[in-house]
């Protein structure tokens, strides 16, 4: 009989062994960070409102529709975070981490993220990212760095169908006259009330509608990369020479928006075709004015956010391999109680020697212990007995070819070892 409880519509959750594969791809991502010189933060859950209203933006969905915003005791108005680049800036204000020199700041977190949306496959409303940021710095060549990190992490996994989709937003010199001709063209389509609304907030954010019937409409809107300024071109121009460099391979997508208002420059995002209208499974770009909105001093900074759900998706989707270390290497299998204590102690030998073990426990006898085994998906086996140990050995049993010899205890870690690494 199962609990009467469940978890609430739209929570992205996992168990044992799809779990095994999310966490190893976070861990892969951890090292793909650290390679590059980011730290890492644990970053609050829920943040004071105002910072997502003030930073992504009233007009977004994400503020206007999507946020769990609550009052606590003290009557201040929280939101579980939607996002995470708002917060991280917070915190690298806060904390006075770009005030230590060598900028920028080089940070990434991940956990989970929320917002109430309609559930459906590869769309939760308690969803898992990982965030990058680089905080201090407009060289275009951070802007190449963070693309290439997310990059070299999808080839990691084996990934191979992902598409860079890549597009710059301007600035806050020639933003305001493009802004304007979308508007103008923007007020004479056929819109519902809402969305003209939103032309004159921030008609970016049109251009960022799925609608089929909005979309049908945009076709001739004015680009934002037909009116980009010099330096924006020279910038967004040098990310692409960049990228090439590095053997990138991206789409130039003019009509790339993505959702937050904070963007400017360079802007991207990462697609995989097989995943269908939830294709998009990660994305990021520059916000050079965000630390002035949030009431910090000029500090650019660029980064993103990658879906761990989408990806999981993506990986099963492309059926790559990528698969988690084992879970158990070595099972343990005692005949007797005194067998028992000296497996239980030769286990966490094995352990210490990093081979991961685990026993049979509550005294089950040969047959049902050794189903454990088959079912634990561990290579070899370890069987010891009263007998076993008086002769100071212990069975091994290779679980997959089912050949079986007597190896003297003192030996048993490191025979064990040198089978598993061989």
């Amino acid at each position: 009989m199962s609990s009467s409880f469940q978890a609430p519509k739209g929570v992205s959750e996992y168990v044992p062994p799809r779990a095994d594969l999310f966490s190893a791809i976070r861990q892969a991502f951890a090292e793909q960070a650290r390679l590059a010189g980011y730290g890492y933060l644990e970053l609050a859950v829920f943040e004071d409102t105002n910072l997502f209203k003030r930073g992504v933006g009233e007009s977004t969905d994400v503020v206007s529709k999507e946020m769990y915003t609550f009052e606590d005791r003290g009557g201040r108005s929280l939101t579980l975070r939607p996002e995470f680049t708002a917060g991280v800036l917070r915190s690298v204000l806060e904390h006075g981490l770009h005030k230590q020199g060598g900028l920028p700041v080089k940070i990434w977190t991940t956990g989970p993220a929320f917002r109430a949306e309609r559930p459906q496959q590869g769309r939760y409303r308690q969803f898992y990212q990982l965030d990058l940021e680089a905080i201090g710095s407009e060289d275009p060549q951070v802007d190449a760095e963070t693309i290439a990190i997310a990059w070299n992490w999808y080839r990691s996994l084996g990934l191979t169908q992902v598409r860079l989709l890549l597009n710059s937003l301007g600035c806050k010199e020639c933003r305001p006259a493009y802004r304007a001709l979308l508007q103008d063209f923007l007020h004479g389509l056929d819109l519902d009330e809402a969305t003209r609304a939103r032309i004159d907030i921030n008609p970016l954010r049109v251009l960022d509608d799925k609608r089929p019937a909005v979309r049908a409409q945009l076709d001739g809107a004015p680009l934002m990369a037909d009116h980009l300024c010099g330096d924006c071109k020279a910038h967004h121009d040098r990310v692409r020479e960049l990228l090439a460099d590095l053997g990138i391979a991206w789409e130039d997508t003019p009509t790339l928006v993505r959702g937050l208002d904070y963007y400017t420059r360079t802007t991207y995002e990462f697609d995989h075709p097989l995943l269908g209208a939830q294709s998009g499974i990660g994305g990021g770009g520059r916000y050079d004015g965000l630390s002035e909105d949030i009431g910090g001093p000029p500090l650019p900074g660029i980064g993103f956010g990658l879906g761990l759900d989408r990806t999981v998706l993506a990986l099963e989707a492309e059926g790559t391999g990528f698969t988690a270390p084992p879970r158990c290497q070595v099972f343990g299998v005692a005949l007797g109680d005194e067998p028992g204590r000296r497996l239980f102690t030769l286990v966490n030998e094995l352990r210490q020697a990093g081979i991961a073990a685990d026993m049979a426990y509550g005294g089950k006898k040969l047959k049902g212990a050794m189903k454990d085994a088959d079912r634990s998906g561990a290579r070899y086996a370890v069987i010891l007995g009263e007998r076993d140990i008086a002769a100071g050995s212990a069975q091994v049993k290779d679980l997959e070819g089912g050949d079986q010899a007597a190896v003297p205890l003192p030996q048993i870690v490191s025979t064990l070892k040198e089978r598993l690494s061989g």
